[in-house]
This record gives C-alpha cells, structure tokens and sequence, in this order.
C-alpha cells in the first residue's frame, strides 16, 4: 500500500480513503463529491460519518465504532487513526492517517503534504487518539 498526498489542506480523511482502496486523491475527491463529501466541511476530520461513508462507497469494509488506542502492536492489521487530536471550541478534530502492518513491518501512511516521508516509522512522534479497524478486503 501506498501513500496518497492531500492535494487540499484539509483533505486527509479523502488522502486516507483513497490509500485503503488504491487510489489517486483526485479520483477518490470526486468519488466523495458525488457523495456530497467535500474536503473544506470541517465534519470531515471531526466526525467519522463521512469516512465510514466514502470507504463503503469503494468497497471498503470498517467495523464499527472506534477503539481506544492502547498501543503500535495491538492495532489490526490495517486501521484508519486519529492522530493530532485536539478540541477546537469544545469540538474534537484530528488528523486521519492510515496504520498497516505488511510482511512483518508496520508502518503509518500519512498524506501530509509537507512531509519528507510520507511512510512514518515514528512511531513515538505520533500520539493516535483511537482508531478505526479497516476490514479483511
């Protein structure tokens, strides 16, 4: 699995969706439109409804709810994370990223375009809220 790079400031969640299915950000942008998802509505990266939404749409199964995140090795094999967590006028928003474990080797896809590497191993750097589990499609 590859990174996807937000082409808009506020578009992880979009990035993210688009790395789970193998696609580039600006098929899985318009894929979300014809949805009525958009990466400036900020209930993009404060709620989980419109992920959720957009990976069914491309056949991506989630399960639902959000887990507490309690460490690197208890995370499934792939799972959408919020990092960067933080209450903006008593309204929670985060950063989506993708976490996959492949072969052996984990890793977190963030689409941060400012980014060196786009594929973190800081693992210690990055401090998940919770996440959401990405199912065995």
């Amino acid at each position: 699995m590859t990174p996807v790079i937000q082409e808009e400031p506020t578009g992880c969640g979009i990035a993210a969706c688009a790395a789970l299915a193998g696609l580039d950000y600006d098929t899985a942008r318009t894929r979300a439109a014809a949805l009525g998802i958009h990466a400036n509505d900020r209930t993009l990266w404060s709620q989980t409804s419109h992920v959720r939404a957009l990976l069914a749409h491309l056949g991506i199964e989630v399960l639902e709810g959000e887990q507490p995140f309690i460490g690197w090795d208890a995370l499934p094999g792939r799972a959408l994370l919020a990092i960067k967590w933080r209450l903006i006028d008593g309204v929670p928003f985060w950063h989506w990223v993708v976490f996959v474990r492949e072969a052996g080797e984990s890793v977190v896809l963030d689409s941060k375009a400012a980014l060196r590497h786009n594929v973190r191993r800081d693992f210690g750097r990055m401090k998940p809220k919770w996440f959401i589990t990405i199912g065995p499609n």
